[in-house]
């Protein structure tokens, strides 16, 4: 089965704040683009808001009748800080992505699709009043919306949607001798976790794995130079990438819980490790300095 590739490693995860909603439009082009847009830059390393889609739906499931997709949007928790400045934070954050990338395309509207959520947003102050006071509130099948006038009439919005935590940063990396083997394994995991339900994948197949210290905290996380094989021959002993693995990708998962999170990890590294030019299955960790989560690689086939 392929086991035999797992390092005796574990991924860090971390608390999160997200919300769940459905968005839903006309035709298939505008929402594809309104989803992919909303969702295109992985962003909580630098303090933005980041999301993911979760999956495409039918008509038969959204609350207006037509196609729709599931997505979550994530910020990060500050530990020290009370919740509610983290989710303050994240309100702002998250009305740009909404009112930018979603707002923005004709006839789409947003929809709260929590599950039991720990509170609300309200989305009149950032985004309603983008009707710059014209806004009204109506009802529309048991849910508040808000209907802002733009000029292809006209964009709703639920008023309220729940946010909840969860967990962020759950992640395997694999280990690939061919470049063949970074696209070949990277869509096959990315196709077996989006049958997850809760689980997102902010990143898709990350090239670029980072770590939390840095020489240079003006830009964030920077590369993690002990995997970068092109690192190998100039830090010798020190490189901790293995013979004849050329190529060290990653795939992060977001979920509603810490179960959907490691569901979602077992799927992903389940579906590759028959692939011959994947050599090894590893993980992210970093002493217990980013989370509060340890999800153990061999435990997930126990």
């Amino acid at each position: 089965m392929g086991i035999e590739k797992l390092e005796d490693t574990y991924a860090e995860a971390f608390e999160g704040v997200f919300v769940r909603v459905i968005v839903t439009a006309e035709d298939e082009w505008t929402l594809r683009r309104a989803a992919e847009d909303s969702t295109s830059t992985p962003s909580i390393v630098i303090g933005r808001v980041e999301g993911g889609i979760e999956r495409f739906i039918s008509e038969n499931d959204t609350p207006d009748g037509r196609r729709g997709v599931i997505i979550q949007f994530w910020g990060g928790l500050d530990r020290i800080r009370p919740m509610r400045d983290s989710v303050k934070r994240f309100e702002v954050e998250l009305s740009y992505r909404i009112r930018q990338d979603i707002l923005v395309k004709p006839f789409t509207a947003v929809f709260d699709n929590s599950r039991n959520p720990a509170g609300w947003i309200d989305t009149m102050e950032r985004i309603g009043h983008c009707g710059d006071g014209l806004e009204w509130e109506e009802e529309f099948r048991g849910r508040r919306m808000i209907n802002i006038p733009i000029m292809t009439p006209d964009f709703r919005i639920e008023r309220y949607l729940g946010y909840s935590t969860g967990v962020m940063g759950g992640n395997f990396w694999y280990m690939c001798k061919s470049k063949k083997a970074v696209l070949e394994a990277g869509r096959r995991a990315l196709e077996a976790i989006s049958k997850i339900d809760g689980a997102v994948t902010p990143f898709d197949i990350c090239s670029a794995g980072s770590k939390p210290e840095t020489k240079f905290p003006l830009i964030g996380p920077t590369t993690n130079e002990l995997y970068c094989p092109s690192l190998k021959s100039k830090l010798g002993d020190r490189s901790r990438v293995p013979e004849g693995v050329h190529y060290i990708p990653e795939i992060v998962i977001n979920g509603i819980d810490l179960p959907t999170v490691t569901k979602a990890m077992k799927a992903g590294i389940e579906s590759i490790l028959d692939i011959n030019e994947v050599a090894r299955i590893s993980a992210g960790n970093y002493g217990g300095k980013l989370g509060k989560y340890r999800i153990d690689l061999k435990g997930l086939f126990s």
